[in-house]
């Protein structure tokens, strides 16, 4: 019974901890659509996730609420990354391209309000390796 206790446990504080992340990236969208804010979140951290090193994903990932961490990895093949993204719409456009529902919002304006997110709920020194790791044309993204 305990264990099956500390699993309940477990289950509630990531969802607590996602909730709050989505919360704080709704206010950061001036949107009050939970789906959105997900949606971004979720395109905005794959476009990354394909960006930067195996070892960089998995440190990023380490720092992530679970749940957030599952859809983080959701789909993802390490084989051939990081793949080649040098320039901003480059960037922008791989994360268009899983925003199909969030046409009233740029890729940009997404992007930003998540780095922001990011940088307010990972370590500083992580987001300093995640941003080094980044062109400079992408890197400006970054609050």
């Amino acid at each position: 019974m305990a264990s099956r206790t500390a699993s309940l446990e477990l289950f509630e504080t990531t969802l607590h901890k996602t909730d709050d992340w989505l919360n704080q990236l709704k206010r950061l969208l001036s949107t009050d659509d939970r789906h959105v804010a997900y949606l971004a979140l979720r395109a905005t951290l794959h476009a990354l996730r394909d960006r930067l090193t195996v070892p960089e994903v998995a440190q990023l990932g380490a720092q992530m609420p679970m749940l957030v961490r599952g859809f983080y990895y959701e789909g993802w093949d390490p084989a051939g990354k990081p793949l080649k993204i040098r320039r901003r719409e480059e960037f922008l456009d791989r994360v268009t391209s899983e925003l199909a529902y969030v046409n009233d919002r740029s890729p940009e304006e997404i992007v930003r309000a998540v780095f922001t997110l990011l940088v307010q709920r990972i370590s500083e020194g992580e987001i300093k390796d995640v941003k080094h790791v980044l062109p400079e044309d992408i890197r400006d993204l970054w609050p």
